[in-house]
């Protein structure tokens, strides 16, 4: 028996985000009875779902498994469908009584989704996390540079930037005031934005520069606004192309580490300016070096972990998590705008040098995973 698909012909050309409502909850409750039921009809005639361009695949248990949504909710589950060939690469989500291909989670037919919207409703948070987790962290990641990506966490404020009928890129954004972590008593001194995505079909678009602008524009009341540490050579080109077209940010942004004083900053602008110097690059070098550096660690549950932007920090949930924000900045500089080559080249994403490839879904769960934090500029 075929399992029906979302998209366009399960309902009526609406997506995944143009349809779900009511509460999470009880969609995962479903999801977890349909689950039960799937177990035990595999063991006798498996269903199979069709996808596109890949064929039939047959629903098992051992391409079926739940991954946390968010970083610091564990209990909060999607259910996700994996390639029976290659487990990194998932094909599928189940929600709402239907399986939806990842292609068409990320999509919309709802005209008014259009341009960088503020990620809101329970839909928005699942297209965030194929886009950071799937489509970044394990369909686009390079071979070449070991990395794992982790979910942002259920308040984590994030834009979605929708082009075409589809989730383009999205950043999202440290606040002001709020915690470091989830022990720690130490709290944002300045706006930071920390993660940063632009789909490899988009790159060299633009959209890069787009978000950075409307970062900046989003607090104009502020004298100074962060860029999470460390920021990869690709993301500084970016940022060197914006800072040129807006000098009036020239003194605004800052690349920093958690919780962002002043001895934890380091103009972008000047940086750019020394290191165009022979003798500008031994100053930075030595500026850097007061910076402290972060060691390895492990990490305790999934939702303590890196998202998806190299070149822009992630916090993670503990009383290291302000380390994690510098290397989900990594994240940031890595997939970016126009002048970026978001080809994933090694220079690209530096959060990820240094870590381990997740091999699948069910490495997203943090207990297995172990994190080296590392700046590479």
């Amino acid at each position: 028996m075929a399992a029906e698909g979302g998209g366009r012909a399960a309902a009526g050309r609406l997506y995944l985000v143009d349809t779900i409502t009511g509460d999470p909850g009880v969609l995962q409750a479903d999801a977890e009875t349909y689950y039960e039921k799937l177990l035990k009809k595999s063991l006798s005639a498996p269903d199979v779902f069709s996808i596109p361009g890949r064929g039939e695949v047959k629903l098992e248990d051992s391409c079926v498994s739940f991954v946390p949504l968010y970083r610091n909710n564990p209990t909060c589950k999607l259910l996700l469908l994996t390639d029976p060939k290659d487990k990194k690469t998932v094909l599928a989500v189940y929600l709402s009584q239907r399986w939806w291909p990842v292609e068409d989670v990320v999509k919309t037919a709802d005209p008014a989704r259009d341009g960088l919207i503020l990620v809101q409703t329970f839909g928005e948070r699942i297209v965030l996390f194929v886009l950071n987790c799937i489509i970044f962290g394990m369909l686009e990641g390079s071979s070449a540079n070991d990395a794992f990506f982790l979910p942002h966490s259920a308040t984590e404020r994030a834009k979605i930037l929708w082009r075409n009928g589809e989730a383009a890129a999205f950043y999202s954004v440290k606040m002001k005031g709020s915690l470091c972590g989830g022990t720690t008593s130490q709290c944002y001194l300045l706006p930071v934005l920390d993660t940063i995505f632009v789909q490899r079909k988009y790159r060299r678009g633009g959209l890069g520069m787009k978000m950075l602008h409307d970062f900046c524009q989003s607090f104009l009341a502020e004298d100074a606004l962060g860029i999470s540490c460390p920021i990869s050579a690709a993301m500084y080109q970016v940022c060197q192309k914006f800072l040129q077209a807006h000098p009036e940010e020239q003194k605004r942004l800052w690349e920093v580490e958690a919780p962002g004083d002043w001895s934890q900053r380091l103009n972008i602008w000047l940086k750019i300016q020394m290191e165009s110097s022979p003798s500008g690059k031994a100053e930075v070098g030595s500026c850097m070096e007061k910076i402290p550096t972060t060691k390895p660690r492990q990490l305790d549950q999934m939702n303590k972990g890196v998202d998806c932007f190299p070149g822009v920090g992630q916090v993670a949930g503990d009383a290291m998590e302000k380390e994690d924000d510098k290397t989900a900045a990594g994240t940031l500089n890595s997939q970016g705008p126009e002048e970026e080559n978001l080809e994933q080249s090694p220079g690209d994403a530096q959060q990820r040098k240094g870590l381990r490839k997740r091999e699948g879904p069910e490495d997203l769960d943090g207990e297995k995973a172990t994190k080296q934090f590392k700046m590479t500029l």
